[in-house]
């Protein structure tokens, strides 16, 4: 698979729209329309990089569908999972905590719920 087919993939596997995807690495959404398409082209390099660095992926995983790494291990999380990791991750510090207090309180709550 190529740049095109990756890409759909990956935005199909993180749930994230092309808009959205437009909207977090400062291009137009007609410009990765244009990736998407079948007479797509390849981003110059620093835009694989902003799209790669959105989606939580290597440039080479875009271009390759691989990744090189010395341990050859992947872990993949449901796409509702992923997206709450990249809102996480834009968080500050002390907001961080928040969420993760918040998830960790939810979970108590739902394992007491099973307990009963």
């Amino acid at each position: 698979m190529g740049f095109r087919e990756n890409l759909k993939a990956e935005l199909s596997y993180s749930g994230m729209l092309v808009k959205e995807l437009a909207a977090q690495t400062g291009l137009k959404k007609h410009t990765i329309d244009n990736y998407l398409s079948v007479r797509g082209r390849m981003p110059a390099a620093d835009v694989a990089v902003r799209i790669a660095g959105v989606l939580g992926v290597s440039v080479e995983y875009l271009i390759t569908g691989h990744e090189t790494t010395e341990r050859n291990t992947s872990v993949h999380f449901a796409p509702e999972i992923c997206r709450m990791a990249r809102v996480i991750e834009k968080l500050d510090p002390d907001h961080r905590k928040i969420a993760l207090s918040f998830i960790e309180t939810l979970k108590k709550h739902e394992d007491s719920k099973q307990s009963s």
